[in-house]
């Protein structure tokens, strides 16, 4: 066996996200990097590359020109996959052109820039046949996929209630006039798309919703706010959701809450019981119920169903983090390659992972809550393509 091979487009120089992809993929030793595109500032791109050790001749000028060459090299050297960390702008060109040139992709989330390329994009696949993934991150925690398996298992009972909130602090002033990178064009329309909160984070917030209860938004009532004097999009919101199985959900998401950093939590109330997550203490997972006391569940313990059991790394005790389940998405994808080229089928670890579909429901959700904001009527179906 060898390492699957990845081709990066963005994450150069100044991106954040950019190197937590590469360390994410490199954990289980299971991925190498092999070339990338890193910057559209040719000579950001090549410092960049060999800052992560590449040979000059894999570092290339613009992700066309990686495509090509790439293509043209034996099929045991070129990449098999792009992962895309650029701004939003860039995802659904990169991606096109990635599968055009046969190889998979996965992608940073939002999926594209507007719902109409997702659309696109997943007749691309399934003209092309390739695989497609999404880093909606969260999913990756071994406690988020043991919360999955107890309401899928029934325990809670029938779902009632969803509350999910991902609060952020770090836009409360602005920092687009500051030189930050990472701001300015989070909250600029022609890169960022519709909106900056909730397609930046309350997009995680309502897939995670959803991952959990495994159910579907039907319809949402929205509230977004642009706080801080003369941005153009929105900085903070409030969405209430109904679920198709009758569940009712409230959603917030804000970039302007002074004093938090990645607050995303979850908890799901049933008629038996409940449950509670939260990224900042993301080894313990709670059930709550009403003849007995509240359970803790620790990651890596014995008693934790297959799923989280095979998504976790170290013995009970010892702390994962983001980047643990940052590369459960990696892993997944990988494992779904190797699959397709051994002509097996995944196993349930590798079919665990977003895709498509998940990016499609995620750029409905970011378009909807716009609009429903902007809007006098209530309730706002939620559309199923």
């Amino acid at each position: 066996m060898t390492k699957i091979r990845m081709g990066m487009v963005g994450g150069g120089e100044g991106a954040f996200i950019g190197a937590v992809h590469r360390m994410a993929a490199a954990i289980d030793g299971e991925i190498e990097l092999v070339c990338g595109a890193f910057s559209s500032d040719v000579e950001r791109g090549r410092r960049s590359g060999a800052d992560v050790y590449l040979p000059e001749d894999r570092v290339y000028a613009d992700y066309n020109t990686m495509i090509a060459a790439e293509s043209a090299l034996p099929v045991a050297q070129r990449m098999q996959f792009v992962v895309i960390v650029t701004p939003n702008h860039l995802h659904y060109p990169v991606a096109e052109a990635s599968l055009r040139g046969g190889f998979h992709v996965l992608c940073d989330k939002p999926a594209t820039f507007n719902l109409d390329e997702a659309l696109q994009l997943r007749e691309i696949l399934i003209e092309t046949g390739l695989l497609f993934g999404l880093t909606h991150t969260y999913t990756g925690y071994p406690l988020v996929k043991e919360a999955r398996t107890r309401v899928a298992e029934g325990e809670l009972g029938r779902l009632r209630k969803i509350v999910v909130e991902y609060p952020q602090g770090w836009l409360a002033d602005r920092e687009e006039d500051k030189d930050n990178k990472q701001a300015a064009w989070r909250l600029d329309p022609a890169r960022a798309g519709v909106s900056s909160c909730m397609g930046d984070i309350g997009v995680h917030a309502a897939n995670l919703a959803e991952y959990v209860s495994g159910e579907k938004i039907s319809e949402i009532c929205s509230d977004l706010s642009a706080f801080v004097p003369g941005r153009k999009l929105d900085d903070d919101g409030a969405v209430l959701l109904r679920f198709e199985n009758g569940a009712r959900g409230v959603l917030h998401a804000s970039q302007i809450s002074v004093g938090e950093e990645n607050a995303l939590s979850i908890r799901v109330y049933g008629e038996k019981g409940g449950l509670e997550w939260t990224q900042q203490q993301p080894n313990t997972l709670w059930l709550k119920w009403p003849d007995r006391p509240t359970e803790m569940l620790r990651t890596g313990a014995s008693y934790l169903g297959e799923l989280a059991t095979a998504n976790a790394r170290t013995p009970m005790g010892h702390p994962e983090g983001y980047l643990e389940a940052f590369a459960n998405i990696y892993s997944a994808f990988s494992g779904q390659i190797r699959a397709r080229e051994a002509r097996q089928e995944p196993d349930a670890r590798s079919v665990d992972c977003p895709g498509i579909e998940q990016a499609i429901r995620g750029m409905t959700f970011i378009e909807l809550a716009v609009a429903a904001s902007a809007s006098d009527i209530k309730w706002h179906p939620f559309a199923q393509y």
